[in-house]
């Protein structure tokens, strides 16, 4: 997955990938006190273009917002510096990985006293779940494993720690013979996968889990809900019980990492006939047009480069 050769964006500076290290004793090591997001370059004629780059960028800060952690960094330095990374590592297309985190001070839960590094990664990362599953289906299931009560962890954070809840999920899924699970919430609705939101056809409607549900506000999800409304595919946002996946017709995730992945199977029932539904490849098929300049991005979803500096040499 990762080239020694690549170069890492770290608090302001361009640093080799060998350079891009932290202390042992770092509060992030011991706590878990990391906020970070996952974005995607795609490659354009005339350069990269990063996908919803500004709205990735507010949840970002909202994350470090919602823990207390001032980013010593304006967002106009964050964007430049994911354009600029690009550039030194000859990247047209690429997963974008930008995390903040409490760095060398006083150990101990009180995190105040640690200062906040900034770094941006970047790689190549294909499908994540593996190409044959964007193309027939993931096996899911649901997992023992519930998300997180509102009044424990903010959902509504990209936070590290919240991850190992879903390292929970996914080994489970994993040693079950299941390329993915979904968890549900503490009511017991369903609220996502490890890192991917879930959508659902169920009598010709797409549904999926609001916010309320544990739900982290997925760009992509976002991105959905739009292009589903201007595809006319009747939508709503609800609460959604566990056997919603043995009724539906179709499901998928979505992520950036994950993108649109259909859903063949649930706890070893097939969803619809077994294989990704008319609706699931409607939206991959159009989605995937607009990422890659075939058909027009009506929401300006695709930033580019804006001087000669950032673009890609």
């Amino acid at each position: 997955m990762f080239d020694a050769n690549l170069k890492v964006w770290h608090n302001g500076k361009i640093i080799s990938w060998n350079d891009a290290t932290l202390h042992i004793a770092s509060h992030v090591v011991h706590y878990g006190s990391s906020i970070f997001e996952g974005i995607r370059a795609y490659a354009m004629p005339d350069g990269p273009a990063i996908f919803r780059l500004q709205d990735h960028l507010e949840r970002f800060y909202t994350s470090a917002k919602i823990y207390g952690m001032e980013i010593p960094f304006s967002q106009d330095d964050i964007r430049k510096g994911c354009f600029e990374l690009l550039r030194e590592n000859h990247q047209k297309s690429a997963y974008i990985r930008p995390v903040a985190f409490r760095g060398l001070g006083k150990l101990g839960i009180d995190p105040t006293s640690c200062p906040v590094d900034v770094s941006i990664l970047t790689w190549n990362w294909g499908a994540y779940l593996g190409e044959d599953t964007l193309k027939d289906g993931a096996d899911v299931c649901i997992s023992s494993w519930r998300r997180m009560a509102p009044d424990t962890f903010p959902a509504m954070a990209k936070a590290g720690g919240h991850y190992t809840n879903a390292q929970l999920i996914k080994t489970e899924a994993k040693m079950n013979g299941y390329h993915e699970g979904i968890a549900l919430d503490v009511m017991g609705f369903v609220s996502e996968g490890p890192g991917m939101n879930v959508f659902v056809v169920y009598q010709d409607t797409l549904l999926t889990p609001p916010l309320s549900a544990a739900v982290l506000p997925g760009i992509r999800r976002d991105s959905i809900l739009k292009l589903a409304e201007k595809l006319r595919i009747p939508t709503r946002v609800e609460n959604l019980s566990r056997e919603i996946f043995y009724a539906a017709k179709e499901a998928f995730l979505t992520g950036t990492a994950a993108e649109i992945t259909p859903i063949r199977s649930v706890d070893r029932k097939p969803v619809g006939d077994g294989k990704p539904g008319p609706i699931t490849r409607k939206l991959q098929n159009t989605f995937s047009d607009i990422l890659h300049g075939k058909t027009p991005d009506s929401w300006g979803w695709l930033e580019k480069a804006t001087s000669l500096e950032e673009a890609l040499a």
